[in-house]
């Protein structure tokens, strides 16, 4: 896909997904989960450690289900974990799509 139909598709997810800064259900599709995984991780500063209720506190501002959403950016890779601590990963790092399914299976 060329990166504006791209950016097209994505702007449209986002616009069926949020309700200005509210997530109105999360997504079964995995793609387009992702799309709104990685606008709900830019609202993380890149270079701060965050503990787990900051975290929370965080994405319940957009979400009800904070521990739902908390566990799909470690799993999609967008955030680390450790000993309850999180960090946003340098969106250079972070995956695509099909190599974090890669992964899964």
């Amino acid at each position: 896909m060329a990166n504006s139909k791209l950016e097209t598709w994505e702007n449209k997810v986002l616009k069926s997904y949020l309700d200005g800064i509210k997530i109105i259900r999360i997504p079964a599709s995995r793609k387009k989960r992702f799309v709104v995984l990685r606008w709900l991780v830019r609202k993380f500063e890149p270079d701060l450690i965050y503990k787990e209720s900051q975290v929370n506190e965080i994405i319940s501002v957009h979400h009800s289900d904070f521990a739902t959403l908390r566990r799909e950016l470690i799993g999609y890779q967008l955030m680390e974990r450790e000993n309850s601590m999180y960090w946003r990963l340098p969106a250079s790092l972070w995956k695509s799509e099909n190599e974090i399914m890669q992964h899964r299976i």
